[in-house]
């Protein structure tokens, strides 16, 4: 598969990665283990060398599977991994990036991994009670102690992002960007090209919705997430709906699926950005991978950038206690 590398950093990756919280968080009853490993090592088959978890997923559970996964080609491939939750429940926010809970965690996340470097650490959610600099300095020590070797931001502002870089330089920011989600090209994407960052959008394909799959009589499982998000109310799936059929429509002409339409979209959008969709199903898995086989043309590209314009954006991604662990 073709590589993309992540801002300036010399992190070289593959052109699309894959996201491993749907294996065991998020999205119901999480898989058997053995199913797991099977689509993470098919995900290598397929060319796939960037691979994303987070000491929340499960939690704990996530970086364990993905650490057996790939351990047998742990050379092959690049880790990210995330801290920043509270799992101590001292914390009111439920946040804790304070420098030594950060040292704690990310040793304990070397463990469940089984490796000696984290290729990709990234702040899960910015904590508003300690100082950015304060924990780009910490990641800063443990690159230099060869725990981690680079650093990342996820769901960050742009003003926490320049002051971390000024600290310790971000190879990477993680937020959720694709046809129903734009909202990172106002101030994100423009701050990420003149300091040499690189984008990692999650959800790529709007947690299912842009793939036609997700519709008003969807019925989500429990400990599905997203039957708790405003934007997949009966309204706000009506409102996406032009965005959806124009996917299918373009889909068709390209003998492609409206995934791989979403995906390819993206990937057209700037040189430094590297899609981690997510699945517990090997074929989705290769259908989501074909999409770096898909050329969208100038006015397909016009087309579905016109259309996701008239989504509404103003509804919020998260309920009211995880919209706050947004930083602005």
């Amino acid at each position: 598969m073709e590589t993309r590398t992540l801002g300036h950093s010399g992190l070289n990756v593959s052109l699309i990665g894959f996201g491993c919280m749907g294996l065991s968080h998020g999205y119901g009853k999480r898989v058997d283990d053995a199913d797991g490993i099977g689509v993470i090592r098919r995900a290598v088959d397929l060319g796939v060398t960037f691979f994303d978890t987070a000491q929340i997923y499960g939690p704990f559970v996530n970086e364990e599977l993905l650490g057996r996964a790939l351990s047998p080609i742990r050379d092959q491939v690049a880790i990210a991994t995330k801290f920043g939750f509270d799992f101590e429940g001292t914390r009111e926010s439920g946040l804790n990036s304070t420098p030594d809970y950060i040292r704690k965690t990310v040793d304990a996340s070397l463990k469940r991994l089984g490796v000696e470097t984290i290729d990709l650490l990234y702040q899960h959610r910015v904590d508003p009670d300690v100082p950015i600099e304060d924990v780009a300095g910490t990641v800063k020590e443990l690159i230099d102690a060869g725990k981690v070797a680079h650093f990342g931001l996820s769901e960050a502002g742009v003003s926490t992002i320049r002051r971390a870089h000024a600290v310790q330089p971000v190879t990477a920011l993680q937020s959720e960007y694709s046809l129903w989600w734009r909202e990172p090209e106002e101030e994100i994407l423009p701050t990420l090209n003149k300091l040499g960052i690189g984008l990692v959008p999650f959800s790529p394909l709007g947690k299912g919705l842009l793939t036609g799959t997700v519709t008003n009589s969807t019925t989500f499982v429990e400990g599905d997430v997203r039957a708790t998000l405003p934007r997949y109310t009966d309204q706000a799936l009506q409102d996406g709906q032009p965005v959806v059929d124009l996917l299918a429509t373009i889909a068709r002409r390209k003998n492609a699926t409206p995934a791989q339409v979403a995906l390819a979209w993206l990937l057209a959008q700037q040189p430094w950005i590297v899609p981690i969709p997510g699945t517990t199903k090997i074929h989705r898995l290769e259908e989501n991978v074909g999409a770096k086989s898909v050329a969208l043309t100038h006015n397909e590209q016009a087309e579905l950038t016109e259309a996701s314009a008239l989504i509404d954006t103003s509804v919020p991604r998260y309920p009211e206690r995880m919209q706050s662990w947004i930083d602005r």
